[in-house]
């Protein structure tokens, strides 16, 4: 059994594209063990979330996606906690809406992130927007799912870079076969798992959305 420690972090703040901007709270997670941590999404205020780092090693700020709201303080936490950054290429148009001239390390499907002495595994799920990833914890049974999956259904597809087929593949290929007792800790709002919302899938189909 891992012994995964995972922390909890809730913000506040906008989420931006397209024109228009919605207030949106935010869930950051901290994995990792009482030594050392990844922080996956750095959304809003980095104060919070270096306080509950408390001290610890981080060795990566692991963006899900590259829309503004998840990457806000990247930069500020980089710089504060000597950690790199890590984005899928495919959002690089998002980042840089954001944060021009700054360049995140690359993070590819499939890459394995040691910590606690588990693995997290880096799936590429596309859809919400292009490079958007999850963390899959396999041994700890924890899926870190961003925006693609929440609970009720697949991440929202009606604005740039998105695509509700797309969307579905990718839930399709890399999460609804994972085993139903995975945890899923969202990007928004309160965790689900597999089980739960695997079998509405088909629903999800008919409404579109």
């Amino acid at each position: 059994m891992s012994g995964l420690r995972i922390d909890h972090v809730e913000t506040s703040g906008t989420f931006a594209l397209d024109g228009g901007e919605w207030a949106v709270d935010n869930n950051i997670w901290i994995v990792g063990d009482s030594d050392e941590v990844y922080v996956i999404d750095a959304a809003h205020d980095a104060a919070p979330i270096i306080e509950k780092v408390a001290g610890r090693k981080v060795k990566g700020i692991i963006c899900t996606h590259g829309h503004n709201d998840h990457i806000t303080v990247a930069p500020e936490l980089s710089e504060k906690l000597d950690a790199p950054i890590l984005l899928h290429p495919g959002d690089g148009m998002l980042w840089r809406e954001t944060h021009p001239g700054l360049a995140p390390e690359e993070l590819a499907d499939g890459q394995v992130f040691k910590i606690a002495g588990t693995e997290l595994q880096v799936l590429n799920t596309p859809g919400h927007s292009p490079g958007s990833c999850c963390l899959y914890a396999p041994e700890a049974g924890e899926l870190f799912s961003g925006d693609t999956l929440f609970q009720g259904g697949p991440g929202a597809t009606g604005r740039s870079y998105s695509s509700f087929d797309t969307i579905i593949a990718s839930l399709q290929r890399s999460i609804l076969e994972l085993p139903a007792e995975t945890i899923v800790r969202t990007g928004h709002g309160d965790h689900t798992t597999v089980g739960a919302e695997a079998p509405h899938l088909e629903e999800w189909i008919r409404r579109g959305h």
